[in-house]
């Protein structure tokens, strides 16, 4: 089931344009640094929702960069 999250989500960052993804990487590095901060307080039912948040702004970093290198 997750495979097919992330296809869905590889999908639609490839149709965002540079505004968008730069955008999108805002909102969701607010939101990893929000999730942290909650999980030091207080442990956090899922801890993994940080990890594939992390990765989620790792994959629209790197599609940023292709977008950028023209590729």
């Amino acid at each position: 089931m997750a495979n097919k999250q992330t296809y869905d989500f590889n999908k639609t960052i490839k149709d965002l344009n540079l505004t968008d993804l730069k955008s999108k990487i805002q909102e969701d590095q607010l939101r990893l640094k929000k999730l942290e901060f909650a999980h030091a307080i207080s442990p956090l039912e899922n801890p993994m929702n940080i990890r594939g948040l992390r990765r989620d702004v790792a994959r629209l970093k790197t599609e940023l960069k292709k977008k950028e290198m023209g590729i």
